[in-house]
C-alpha cells in the first residue's frame, strides 16, 4: 500500500509540532515516521507531501520507505492528487482537508482511503492513555475524530456560565 501524507495539514494542527518553524515541523514529522511509520501506517511505502520548493526533491531517509516531496510552484494537495491517480496500487492519505479527501477518492482507480490528520499525532501512537475511557461513537455510527470534535465544538460554543 502507499501511504500519501499531507504534511502541514498533519503538522499545523498537531498540538507536539504547531507551533513550531516550517523546518522544525517538517523535521519532527519526519522523525516520528521514520521512528514509528509501521506502527502509525502499517506496511509499506509512505511520501510526506509539503508545499514549497524546500529540499532538493524526493529523498529516502536512511533507507527507509519515506519519501518527502515538496510541491514546487503547485500546491501540496495537487501532487498528492497526482500521486494518488498514478499509484498500481490501494492508496491511503493521511489529511483532515476534505476537500483533498473527496478528489483522491474520484480520482483513485485501485482504491483510496482517507485518515484523518490525528493518525499520525503523538497520542495516536500507543502512547498509554490513564484510565479506561469507553467511546461510544464507533458503535453509534460516528465518524472516527468525531468526539475530538464534539469537544472542540463545546469549547466554541458553550460558555462557562452554562
Amino acid at each position: 500500500m502507499l501511504t500519501l501524507i499531507d504534511g502541514y495539514n498533519v503538522t499545523k494542527s498537531d498540538p507536539a509540532t504547531r507551533d513550531l518553524s516550517l523546518e522544525g515541523q517538517r523535521d519532527a514529522l519526519v522523525a516520528r515516521l521514520r521512528s514509528r511509520a509501521g506502527r502509525l501506517l502499517g506496511a509499506g511505502r509512505a511520501i510526506v507531501v509539503f508545499d514549497g520548493t524546500g529540499g532538493a526533491g524526493d529523498t529516502l531517509y536512511g533507507g527507509t520507505p519515506l519519501e518527502i516531496r515538496f510541491s514546487r510552484d503547485g500546491s501540496a494537495d495537487d501532487v498528492i492528487v497526482q500521486l494518488a491517480t498514478a499509484a498500481r496500487e490501494k492508496v491511503l492519505v493521511v489529511t483532515s482537508d476534505t476537500g483533498l479527501a473527496q478528489r483522491v477518492r474520484v480520482h483513485t482507480a485501485h482504491g483510496c482511503d482517507v485518515r484523518g490528520r490525528e493518525t499520525l499525532f503523538d497520542c495516536a501512537a500507543g502512547k498509554p492513555r490513564r484510565g479506561k475511557r469507553h467511546t461510544p461513537g464507533a458503535s453509534a455510527g460516528i465518524p472516527a475524530g468525531g468526539n475530538e470534535i464534539t469537544r472542540e465544538l463545546k469549547k466554541l460554543w458553550l460558555t462557562d456560565e452554562e
